[in-house]
């Protein structure tokens, strides 16, 4: 059974949240981080990155930035650009895009449930980006970016969801790339209990996205608990900050690749090669849209090629059965000498969101071969999760993005 919990959420003015909203923190580099906080003085990002408020002779994990980052949070409260509930709350978050809409709940899970795996991981993540994070929650006492979870369909939820939606929300905004936010808040004592409830029938939750703020929000918990240890089990830092939606309502994008050269291999050669794994049709300029699982868009040498794998080297494992795993154990490792994804410089992923004209881009400029790939499903992730495996890096790309700085969970 799944425990998700109301919070004393502080929140910006209603005037004031669309030009706090932010996209998360690791979207950007340091540059960019720094030219958007130019162009938003009040975007959450020069607290999520306060780097921004130093020149770049200072490092990003000076605990000078980790002590920007409390001072700019709480000054925040004290100017009024933040507001404290004073009572503990839910709060649907609903996202458009494109003219598609999907709603989460906000609220607060278990760093419990996380440890003994109610709430499920599907990717491995690195000790130095959770590091990062531990510090920026530990040092601010406040968990500023929510961790994105999805759940099975529950009718109860669900209901609840409809009711609320019929009412005023507190934020109605579009932010700069044209995404729609709307949020309601749920002080409704019934339709909180019928949530509370709706998540306890639950028997899992699985981390969609931010696996290191949840990793991070496990460990500051840690810290807290050693150092407090007769501190009650309801004691705000046993909680992290999540929003948590319908595997009805998600959409995964495609995580594209892009490999530097063919590994000694001409393109006619590279394409006698792949013919043993796939077969291979076509040749125009018009981009391959994989439309299927097993389909795989090959951009090579100014040409598109549509791909489906052999079935021979089609698994049901559910992970080696994923199109991402395919390409990677089939032709990136014995064809083009990629063996390990996660630090080889010569391949680089491209998300969805940004289109197929950006792979023939990269191939245009630093890269030779792209392969445009059929999304993962959130089916696949659950059964990966329920396995207790892990995804390859690089297999879900989730759009639209969560923002950051509507909701934070002090701890």
């Amino acid at each position: 059974m799944a425990t998700i919990k109301p919070f004393l959420c502080i929140r910006p003015q209603k005037a004031l949240a669309a030009r706090v909203a932010a996209l998360p923190y690791d979207v950007y580099n340091r540059e960019e981080a720094l030219q958007e906080v130019r162009r938003e003085p009040l975007s959450f990002l020069r607290i999520d990155r306060a780097e921004t408020s130093f020149g770049p002779k200072i490092p990003l994990d000076d605990p000078c930035v980790y002590e920007k980052a409390a001072a700019l949070l709480w000054e925040a409260q004290e100017d009024g650009t933040f507001l404290t509930e004073k009572e503990p709350c839910f709060f649907l978050y609903e996202l458009t895009m494109d003219g598609r809409s999907q709603t989460g709940v906000v609220g607060c899970a278990a760093v419990d449930d996380y440890k003994n795996g109610v709430i499920k991981k599907h990717e491995k993540t690195r000790t130095d980006k959770e590091e990062d994070r531990v510090r920026h929650v530990d040092v601010c006492g406040a968990q500023t970016g929510p961790i994105f979870l999805a759940y099975r369909s529950c009718a109860e939820v669900r209901q609840v969801i409809g009711q609320v939606k019929k009412e005023e929300p507190i934020y109605d905004f579009c932010s700069p790339d044209g995404i729609g936010h709307r949020v309601w808040r749920i002080a409704d004592r019934e339709k909180i209990l019928a949530l509370e409830e709706g998540f306890a029938a639950l028997g899992a939750l699985y981390i969609a996205d931010g696996h290191h703020r949840a990793a991070s929000a496990v460990r500051a918990a840690e810290i807290r608990r050693q150092a407090h240890p007769d501190m009650s089990g309801e004691s705000p830092f046993n909680y992290f900050l999540s929003v948590l939606f319908c595997e009805e309502e998600l959409r995964i994008l495609d995580y594209n690749r892009v490999v530097k050269d063919l590994n000694g291999m001409s393109p006619g050669q590279f394409l006698l090669r792949l013919e043993e794994k796939c077969r291979i049709t076509g040749c125009a300029e018009k981009p391959v849209h994989p439309q299927a699982k097993g389909e795989i868009g090959l951009y090579l040498d100014g040409n598109w090629y549509h791909l489906t794998a052999r079935t021979e080297f089609c698994v049901t494992d559910p992970v080696e059965g994923l199109d991402v795993a395919f390409l990677q154990r089939e032709v990136l490792a014995p064809l083009l000498g990629i063996g390990e994804p996660r630090s080889d410089r010569r391949i680089d992923f491209v998300g969805g969101i940004r289109g197929l004209s950006e792979l023939e881009r990269r191939c245009h400029t630093d890269m030779a071969v792209a392969f445009a790939m059929y999304p993962t499903s959130i089916q696949e992730l659950f059964a990966v999760a329920d396995a207790g495996l892990l995804m390859p890096p690089k297999s879900t790309w989730f759009e639209p993005k969560l923002r950051s700085g509507l909701f934070i969970h002090r701890i």
